[in-house]
């Protein structure tokens, strides 16, 4: 079946670049140690947004030289050789400053994701997981095939981008160096024990690599060579692609038998402050009115878990009950759009109902938009915890302490309109 252009250029856009929103004020579970949290960057002082500059070539070869004299060890000739004449890529800059799952709105971010053609083609490649993987993991078929389309729409949009150049041009621009150079590393090391050539070691242009786009670190840990050919080829065997999307998420915590998350819909004089907030099981957000948009209740393991209420596009879009499942998915791309994206179109895939709440039609937030908003509410009194253009939890969590102090619904939603606001506020 031909594949729909629109979903290719979502594949492509949407290979898995690992998201590092800042951390969430209701915290996932805790990481496995198979899964390490990227070292966080220190938190910056508020400051007048700015275009993000490209990376300085002469002072690439600086930070390479001190790369090298960090990590690199026995293996520092070898690595040297490998990054002879490596030149910093400024695409891969901007692209790192214009993350869709944080620049877009969600609605926008999903409804391009989860649309009727991606659902009948992951339909079709449902028999394509292997099922002692689902046995295994207890990670349901639907959502490793929406991994899969999502990632690289089912294999044919991997990237091409040179995953050491990518890497190292991350590390010297600084946003997360600690963590960029530790997976440059471990690219590195690919290529050196002989996993995967240095010319096929290609993916998106964060790093991810393969079908369902790994980062070299979890390649090395995570990877399975399920089709028993003697290596973890996650580009060319969709086996080994889908078992190691399985491994991933079941070191992660994925919990058997349970969804990810269901729509809910919340009563007149709901407050929504404590949306995003502390979690609690069924019976807490059922005696607040809460239900669940398509009737029936979470089943009985469910029902006792900590959920917390998401509210994506604020309180005028649709609402969700998010379950540990969700923060599961949330360990392969931490970005609640990307989650939601996952879990729809698995919900798609079984049949269940579409959303019964429209998305918002909101416009897009520049990075000056994001940026300045975070500056403003920062210098109002609001921490954000970081200046960085990364609309997380704790912005959110920021700009509901504001909203509740200026008589505003306090649904933690920056648009533009309440952006551009705070900039004039804050001057």
């Amino acid at each position: 079946m031909r594949i729909d252009a629109r979903l290719l250029l979502i594949g492509a856009v949407a290979a898995c670049a690992p998201m590092m929103p800042e951390s969430p004020t209701t915290q996932p579970p805790a990481p496995s140690p198979l899964i390490p949290a990227p070292t966080p960057t220190p938190t910056p002082a508020p400051a007048t947004p700015t275009a993000p500059a490209l990376p300085d070539a002469a002072g690439f070869e600086g930070w390479k030289q001190g790369f090298l004299a960090r990590h690199g060890g026995a293996r520092r000739a070898a690595y040297e050789r490998e990054m002879a004449g490596l030149t910093p890529d400024p695409s891969v800059v901007r692209l790192d400053n214009n993350q869709p799952e944080f620049s877009r709105p969600a609605g926008a971010y999903v409804q391009n994701a989860v649309t009727a053609t991606r659902i009948a083609q992951a339909r079709q490649r449902i028999d394509r997981v292997p099922w002692g993987v689902v046995q295994r993991t207890g990670v349901p078929s639907e959502i490793l095939v929406s991994i899969w389309a999502q990632e690289s729409a089912f294999g044919q949009v991997q990237g091409d981008y040179d995953v050491i150049r990518s890497l190292a041009t991350l590390a010297y621009d600084g946003r997360r160096r600690d963590w960029a150079e530790a997976q440059l590393k471990n690219a590195l090391d690919i290529v050196l024990d002989g996993r995967r050539s240095r010319a096929g070691l290609k993916g998106s242009w964060a790093g991810a690599m393969g079908q369902t786009q790994f980062m070299p670190d979890n390649y090395l840990r995570l990877g399975v060579d399920e089709d028993g050919d003697g290596q973890v080829d996650i580009w060319n065997s969709d086996a080994d692609a889908l078992a190691s999307a399985a491994n991933l998420l079941a070191r992660a915590g994925w919990k058997r038998g349970q969804s990810w998350g269901y729509e809910v819909t919340v009563p007149s004089g709901f407050d929504y402050a404590l949306a995003e907030g502390p979690r609690h099981d069924w019976a807490f957000w059922a005696a607040r009115g809460v239900r669940l948009a398509n009737g029936g209740a979470p089943n009985a393991a469910e029902a006792a878990e900590q959920a917390t209420i998401l509210l994506p596009q604020g309180a005028n879009g649709p609402a969700f009950l998010a379950l540990p499942n969700h923060y599961v998915i949330r360990a392969y791309n931490n970005s609640v759009s990307y989650a939601l994206a996952i879990g729809l179109t698995a919900d798609g895939i079984q049949g269940k109902p579409a959303l019964s709440r429209a998305w918002p039609n909101d416009a897009p937030l520049t990075r000056d938009q994001r940026i300045g908003a975070q500056s403003a509410l920062t210098r109002l009194g609001y921490d954000t915890k970081g200046v960085d253009g990364v609309v997380g939890a704790n912005t959110r969590a920021a700009l509901r302490q504001w909203q509740q102090a200026n008589g505003r619904t306090p649904d933690g939603y920056l648009t533009a309109a309440l952006a551009d606001e705070l900039i004039r506020r804050g001057q």
